[in-house]
């Protein structure tokens, strides 16, 4: 495996982080004012920022292919990773470029299951930028960690699909340019248990909609619009806006799920590499018992384990995303699941020194330090708890069919049980 950049990756990382230093970077407060503040989650700003992006081919290289005469320039996975932690650096700066979350894997979704008459209608309009979208998939009243609990409602009537059932924490469901939300649901009750769901396409605006209170996760706030739950009272769509056969639903989510694992655990590191640079800085400038803070061992050596674990990481998303891109996401199924435990758990050690360092800094809910502690606690759960990705992990073990005792590896009860170099147990 070969790690250097290639030449697509280092052009548009160099071109990306060059447009972020001069045009995004200095908005970066505004941006904060407006999200943190203002609860605004389309400031004015974004538009020029946006259309900027897109005249200088900026546009959409989270996406591994695109059809003709669609804007952008897509990367692959391996190619866009060192761009992608550069942006997560700043959550919000993937809005600039098309490349944000949870758009770029409802994309992939529609460009791998739809028609080409539903990719006209729900994925053009996402791939010009012209709107946003969500998936709605979690419940309150099921644990969701196991897919196949989901139990919203997509009855057949005629011509049309029924949409029942209540959703939340649903990320960006009510941005004001949220057009439509991919809806998974149970729609073949006597079915196997992964062929009773289907995916259907409900415009927001759809009779029968309510988008319910905030959800919030320890106050976290997503670039992509705050969670909210959704209720759907007897929803009536085409069935043309159903996404892949009828029974298709964890196909379609399947191919949702690997891009926004990988690309979440991208952004993680770029995370973890602002959170040692805010270290750096805090302990730099404040002073204890007449000492830096930065000259105490127990910093210097948070800081050494916190490089340790950003460069583990690193490595294991690039070789994730290599995977990815040439066994495809099945081939690299048990590698995500080890991928997504081993970021969490690195970016919550690094974001719970950083909160240490800060002080009561790191825990104002309007600093960086502070949104990543609590998105990297989220992390855990989103995407697939840690503990299932550990069960997955596990059962992607060969047990071996022989005991230990003939096992060539070791020693042999004979030898085990010698308590001396030449004799046996004593009688």
């Amino acid at each position: 495996m070969d790690f250097s950049l290639s030449d697509n990756s280092r052009e548009v990382l160099e071109r990306v982080s060059d447009f972020c230093e001069r045009e995004v970077l200095p908005r970066n407060r505004e941006m904060i004012q407006a999200f943190k503040v203002e609860a605004n989650f389309d400031p004015a700003l974004l538009t020029p920022l946006r259309a900027r992006a897109r005249s200088l081919g900026l546009w959409n290289f989270a996406m591994t292919e695109l059809d003709d005469g669609v804007a952008g320039y897509p990367l692959s996975n391996l190619d866009y990773a060192p761009v992608a932690e550069y942006l997560g650096r700043i959550l919000w700066s993937s809005k600039v470029f098309n490349c944000q979350w949870p758009d770029v894997p409802n994309m992939v979704a529609l460009q791998q299951c739809a028609t080409p008459e539903q990719k006209a209608v729900w994925l053009r309009p996402l791939l010009d930028g012209d709107c946003h979208s969500a998936f709605a998939m979690t419940e309150p009243e099921v644990a969701s960690s196991d897919a196949t609990n989901i139990a919203t409602r997509i009855e057949r009537d005629g011509d049309c699909y029924v949409v029942s059932g209540t959703k939340w924490y649903i990320s960006g469901s009510a941005h004001p340019q949220c057009r439509f939300y991919m809806v998974l649901g149970i729609s073949n009750p006597e079915a196997s248990a992964n062929r009773r769901h289907s995916v259907v396409m409900v415009p927001r605006n759809a009779e029968g909609v309510t988008i319910g209170p905030r959800s919030t996760f320890f106050g976290f706030t997503e670039p992509a619009g705050p969670a909210h739950a959704l209720r759907f009272d007897n929803v009536r769509v085409p069935v043309g806006n159903r996404i892949g056969g009828e029974g298709d639903g964890f196909r379609v989510a399947q191919a949702r799920l690997a891009p926004a694992r990988l690309h979440h655990c991208m952004r993680a590191v770029g995370q973890c590499e602002l959170l040692i640079e805010l270290m750096l800085q805090r302990a730099a400038e404040r002073r204890t018992f007449g000492r830096a803070v930065i000259d105490y061992d127990t910093l210097q050596g948070w800081i050494a384990l916190s490089r340790v674990q950003v460069e583990q990481i690193r490595l294991l998303t690039w070789k994730t995303a290599w995977l990815v891109d040439t066994r495809g996401s099945q081939g690299a199924f048990r590698d995500l699941a080890i991928l997504k435990v081993a970021v969490v758990q690195a970016y919550r050690a690094i974001a719970d020194r950083a909160v240490q360092v800060f002080g009561a800094m790191g825990g104002n809910d309007i600093s960086p330090v502070s949104e990543s502690y609590a998105w990297s606690r989220a992390f855990a759960i989103a995407d697939g708890p840690d503990e299932v990705h550990l069960r997955t992990i596990f059962n992607r073990e060969a047990i071996p069919a022989s005991t230990i005792a003939n096992s060539p590896y070791m020693p042999g009860p004979d030898l085990l049980f010698r308590t001396s170099a030449g004799g046996g147990i004593p009688e």
